[in-house]
């Protein structure tokens, strides 16, 4: 039969209450406790809410067990909960890029990056944005970080010469550059 490991099971967490200490602690030692490992996770404060999605993963058993104590855990640190078994990503053929993008806040910038990328196929994997007033000015600026996964198949400097006039017509500053290892 030979050394096989055994399969890892996954699960996604998602989660968003109050903001206050412990809610990282008591989650995180849930999944110590019932030996499952956090393999990405995002948390953050929004306004006065702790929002995180996290993934866990572990044996059938461990995720199973998992599954069945966070909701109570939830209700006990008042958390409202989506939790979902999940599979390991497939790998794309696809080249990562990082997209950074800094303007005059108003709306409708995160739609129109959005459908950009969308309409040429390209996957948005990780996306942030934020708010800040501009030093001296007191100006509103918004500020959006993005990861994006290109088809290996696209012509790049056609591709980022389309997004840089896009930006230009917007009034955005824009850069679009490889993902760097760290």
């Amino acid at each position: 039969m030979g050394n096989t490991l055994p399969r890892e099971n996954y699960l996604v967490i998602s989660a968003i209450g109050e903001d206050r200490p412990g809610i990282v602690n008591e989650l995180a030692k849930a999944c110590s406790d019932y030996q499952c490992n956090i393999v990405d996770s995002r948390m953050t404060v929004l306004g006065a809410e702790f929002a995180l999605v996290m993934m866990v993963s572990g044996s059938w058993d461990a995720i199973a067990k998992l599954e069945n104590i966070i909701p109570p855990l939830a209700r006990k640190l008042d958390l409202n909960l989506i939790i979902k078994q999940t599979q390991a990503r497939r790998p794309a053929r696809a080249l990562t890029y990082n997209v950074n993008v800094v303007a005059l806040d108003h709306p409708g910038i995160v739609y129109r990056i959005a459908q950009f990328f969308y309409s040429r196929k390209i996957n948005i994997d990780e996306l942030q944005t934020n708010t800040y007033s501009a030093p001296h000015s007191g100006t509103q600026m918004f500020n959006i970080n993005m990861t994006v996964n290109i088809p290996a198949d696209m012509h790049l400097a056609s591709l980022r010469e389309e997004f840089m006039l896009f930006c230009d017509d917007l009034n955005l500053d824009a850069v679009l550059e490889p993902m760097r290892s760290i």
